[in-house]
């Protein structure tokens, strides 16, 4: 079996291209907040699209991980819909390439 050193996630070790992997992984991040926060209030999809105000069928692709089919602003909506608060830090000290 041959050992593979991962890069931090699936995303950098599938070489998407940095802006690319960093896009995937906060999507991926606000994705899996909004299914737990499903799961954590017991909702079926039918109610969670309620509370979205999205389709059933849109909350089945959220859960399903269809991460291609959601943008970042959406997410960061639907988390509000559900209550929840989104912060954004900046690192300043980052140098731009």
């Amino acid at each position: 079996m041959k050992h593979h050193i991962t890069k931090g996630s699936v995303f950098d070790d599938l070489d998407f291209e940095v802006a690319e992997a960093r896009s995937l992984k906060i999507r991926a991040t606000l994705m899996q907040a909004i299914e737990q926060e499903i799961n954590k209030r017991k909702l079926t999809q039918e109610k969670a699209a309620k509370i979205l105000d999205v389709s059933q069928p849109r909350v089945s692709d959220l859960i399903r991980g269809k991460i291609q089919l959601f943008t970042i602003d959406v997410l960061i909506n639907m988390l509000e819909k559900l209550g929840k608060s989104v912060s954004i830090t900046i690192d300043k000290n980052r140098l731009a390439a």
